[in-house]
């Protein structure tokens, strides 16, 4: 069958060449063409040439030269972001089929918010591997800003987190799985406790363990404190990393805010303890968050499925934006 009679994109595409792409993405992390041509191993004229062909098959400029050497128009930002998207997904391609040709079954790369991952992640990655134990799963967790940019990316398949503030609701669909408490959690000997009751004016004076400004929970911690009418600036380590968390709060006086299922956990390895403190914190549910308009491999597919049962009817299913 012929397409390209039909569908001006794919007649385009016929004119349009892999090192052009290349090129472009390369040129936008150089931002000079005898730099970029000089990585792809070709001369300034060659990359030029491509440059200027590309140009042409598109009807636009996609570069302009400045004092310091060349940066992208609104038009060449579009195509860079799909060259380097097309080069993510070959790079991702490429190590499925070397998985394949090893013997393993595709390959699976996860991305979650650190309060998915006593009750959803852990026990559903558990039986998710007990099932395909030849597929190579990768986790990556962060905040959920973080992860839905790497899953804007296509670095990983789905994420297991919030939509944020910016997030594009065109862009995303998700299911609803966690809706959970935030808590306040310390050291198990900290001098808060055993005192009775703890309000918020009682905790501002204490050093804090927070996540990086944009994330969810971040935002509407600061929110409360606000909203109670406490303005103290905080002292404030910032960090995403669950482990850093825990370690400072085990070793200092540093207070911290969790999801009661993440400071559960913790509380049960005698680690932490739990606040006696009903935050006026409202954190949205946790999502299992998919790009629209791309389809999941069969091994995201699977996993998307044992989480949610919804998760076939993730296309017609937006995430309300985190404000």
């Amino acid at each position: 069958m012929d397409m390209t009679g039909q569908n001006p994109d794919a007649s385009l595409l016929m004119r349009v060449r892999t090192r052009q792409l290349m090129l472009v993405a390369q040129l936008d992390a150089e931002r000079n063409l005898g730099r970029a041509a000089g990585a792809m191993n070709i001369s300034q004229p060659a990359a030029t040439k491509l440059l200027q062909q590309l140009e042409d098959a598109m009807g636009v400029s996609l570069f302009t030269r400045q004092a310091r050497g060349m940066a992208p128009t609104p038009c060449g930002e579009v195509l860079v972001r799909y060259a380097k998207q097309m080069l993510t997904d070959f790079g991702f391609a490429r190590k499925e089929m070397v998985a394949l040709r090893s013997g393993l079954r595709g390959t699976l790369r996860l991305g979650s918010v650190p309060g998915a991952v006593p009750e959803l992640l852990g026990p559903a990655l558990v039986e998710y591997k007990q099932r395909h134990p030849r597929v190579a799963v990768s986790v990556i967790v962060d905040t959920s800003d973080v992860m839905l940019a790497q899953l804007g990316r296509g670095e990983v398949d789905l994420v297991l987190g919030r939509l944020t503030e910016g997030a594009h609701e065109d862009e995303f669909a998700g299911v609803p799985l966690l809706e959970e408490a935030q808590v306040v959690v310390v050291r198990a000997d900290h001098p808060l406790l055993g005192g009775g009751p703890v309000s918020l004016r009682d905790l501002v004076r204490w050093p804090w363990v927070l996540q990086p400004p944009g994330s969810p929970q971040r935002s509407r911690f600061e929110s409360a404190l606000r909203e109670a009418g406490l303005h103290t600036r905080l002292n404030i380590t910032e960090t995403a990393s669950t482990i850093v968390t825990t370690v400072l709060l085990e070793i200092s006086d540093m207070a911290a805010v969790m999801p009661a299922s993440l400071a559960g956990h913790y509380a049960r390895l005698g680690v932490l303890s739990v606040l006696p403190l009903e935050l006026p914190l409202q954190v949205p549910s946790i999502h299992l968050i998919t790009r629209r308009n791309r389809s999941l491999s069969p091994a995201a597919d699977d996993f998307a499925r044992q989480v949610s049962p919804s998760a076939a009817q993730l296309v017609d299913q937006p995430v309300q934006l985190v404000e």
